[in-house]
């Protein structure tokens, strides 16, 4: 029996067509396909408070080969879960947005609260992380739009947090320069720490967890470019742990190029060679604030955590 899942995200939509495993010891599902498209649908959003023509155009594209796909794959409507996070729920024409994807492709879009989108990734995140690692960590998923911050004790969540800090929203209040300036960064930086003072203040202890974990495509692509992975392997990715020092020398080849630069790095897809620079700061103000000495790195999250909803209500 297929499922199919999609994440519309602020910056990237994702689309996972998968079958539960029957290997016990792996991933809980074997994918059929998977394939995703930078649609930047919350480009602007932080300014004028809506989804742009261009955004919405770009998005009923990339839906409508989504639904050609699930189609083809022949997905059952009942086994199709579509959800839509930060750009989506925090626009004003987001309803309206949902009944034209329903209306052009077929797409029954699902909003989710902020509360459900930092669950759904962190079911996610967990059905790939060592059982070492969940038992105690913070996990953050870096979006377009917003970042999620979900805290387990004893392998159980705490709490969870969604902030309105993604990567787009800090590239358009923020970076004005290519080469990004020290003054666009440091504000980048400081942007952060504001939601950060807010994620810990939620905590009961206000006690960092052990371990840090980093979901979504900034981290992936930090990942894969320390790494050098080329073509990409989300097996590799999953549970790689990254030294401070190894970050911030990164950091510090990231921010000396410019867009042009960024993109002639092969792990660096067209699409992120700015936002790169906001997920950069976002990992830095975390890492810097509770002292973490590395970074575990994990390519499941939103998407996964949607695709196990979907196969698990059945």
């Amino acid at each position: 029996m297929r499922f199919a899942a999609i994440d519309i995200g602020s910056n990237t939509f994702r689309l996972l067509i998968a079958e539960p495993s029957q290997n016990k010891q792996g991933v809980p599902w074997k994918t059929i396909h998977y394939s995703y498209h930078i649609t930047r649908l919350g480009e602007g959003l932080h300014h004028s408070g809506k989804l742009s023509n261009a955004g919405m155009s770009r998005a009923i594209q990339a839906l409508s080969e989504f639904s050609s796909l699930i189609q083809k794959f022949d997905i059952a409507p009942s086994h199709t879960l579509a959800a839509a996070t930060a750009a989506v729920r925090e626009s004003e024409n987001g309803m309206l947005f949902r009944d034209r994807v329903k209306a052009e492709t077929g797409i029954d879009i699902t909003i989710f609260a902020a509360e459900l989108e930092a669950a759904t990734s962190l079911n996610g995140a967990c059905s790939v992380l060592k059982p070492s690692t969940t038992s105690d960590m913070l996990l953050f998923d870096i979006g377009g739009g917003s970042t999620e911050f979900i805290c387990t004790r004893h392998g159980t969540q705490q709490n969870a947090i969604s902030c309105k800090l993604g990567v787009v929203r800090l590239v358009e209040a923020h970076l004005h320069s290519d080469p990004p300036t020290a003054e666009d960064y440091r504000a980048m930086i400081n942007a952060t720490s504001e939601h950060l003072e807010i994620v810990e203040s939620q905590w009961t202890d206000r006690q960092a967890p052990e371990y840090l974990v980093g979901t979504a495509g900034a981290v992936t692509t930090l990942a894969a470019t320390e790494l050098d992975l080329f073509p990409y392997d989300a097996s590799i990715i999953n549970n790689h742990r990254m030294s401070k020092s190894a970050f911030f020398s990164l950091r510090d080849h990231l921010l000396a190029l410019n867009h042009q630069e960024r993109l002639q790095i092969r792990t660096i897809e067209a699409g992120r060679e700015d936002l790169i620079i906001a997920g950069i700061a976002i990992i830095e103000a975390i890492m810097q604030r509770w002292s973490y000495d590395e970074l575990i790195t994990v390519d499941a999250g939103m998407l996964e955590g949607v695709w196990l909803k979907a196969s698990q209500s059945k």
